[in-house]
């Protein structure tokens, strides 16, 4: 687990909601547990600083950090769809993009890389064509800010929907996904039971949040009608959402004792 994904998951999952802030002190001591040394944690809060998603902070005499407003948005974001917060129904539409891409060859994969966190599938055709069953509204200010030269239509398929998804997304290796996270994380999370430690059952919600989001850059969360029968991303959504509630009052207890030793 790399420190700047870990500090993403620790602001999105336990810091939003409690300020948006911490000393570095409760950083570092938050992320111990997952086997991520001092010394990375403060490389990786100096990146994300350059890269404006926190900026510099005080708790009395110590140094902290802060999401920007930037952060907060995408994290928010984030968590509407790890957590399926919003129930939305589809009208049959998708969302088309055909985009000029950027010359430039990272540019280009860090756009398509943006593009995939939004749901936005790749046609594969010649032209740079994209879309996605939902409309998502970052991607309006994406596409600006990247200046490229793009079309965006409203469109419906008049053949097969389900085809042109396929054509997309590789369901059947996210399907594979799902089934080897559920393989993974199950013995992570069946092992904290009423007798284990705060810090353990935080150490083992952290590691079973941080795979499922992951799926963020991979899952477009398609409508039902556009899924394959017993889609395997259902049981591990139920799974997640279980275990993840299950152990969220220790974890939450970690989380507060941490700050409060060092706020």
């Amino acid at each position: 687990m790399r420190a700047r994904s870990a500090l993403f998951d620790l602001y999105g999952d336990y810091l939003r909601n409690r300020g948006g802030a911490a000393p570095i002190a409760a950083l570092v001591r938050l992320l111990a547990p997952l086997g991520i040394a001092a010394p990375a944690v403060r490389t990786a809060v100096s990146r994300m600083l350059r890269q404006d998603w926190l900026t510099a902070t005080r708790f009395g005499r110590q140094r902290g950090y802060a999401l920007t407003g930037r952060a907060v948005r995408r994290l928010d974001s984030a968590a509407g769809r790890i957590y399926r917060t919003t129930r939305r129904e589809w009208d049959g539409g998708f969302d088309l993009l055909v985009i000029s891409p950027p010359a430039d060859r990272t540019a280009r994969s860090r756009l398509s890389a943006q593009l995939r966190l939004f749901g936005y599938g790749h046609l594969g055709d010649s032209a740079w064509t994209w879309l996605s069953p939902w409309h998502a509204a970052e991607v309006g200010p994406l596409l600006a800010e990247t200046d490229v030269t793009f079309e965006r239509f409203d469109a419906r398929h008049a053949g097969d929907p389900v085809a042109l998804v396929r054509r997309a997304w590789d369901l059947r290796e996210l399907e594979l996904a799902y089934e080897k996270f559920i393989d993974e994380l199950d013995p992570v999370v069946s092992g904290i039971g009423p007798t284990s430690s705060d810090e353990a059952a935080y150490a083992a919600r952290f590691r079973l949040v941080h795979a499922f989001r992951g799926f963020l850059f991979r899952d477009p969360q398609l409508p039902a009608a556009l899924l394959p029968p017993g889609w395997a991303g259902s049981a591990a959504a139920a799974f997640f959402d279980a275990q993840a509630a299950r152990l969220r009052p220790p974890a939450d207890r970690h989380v507060d004792r941490m700050l409060s030793e060092t706020i």
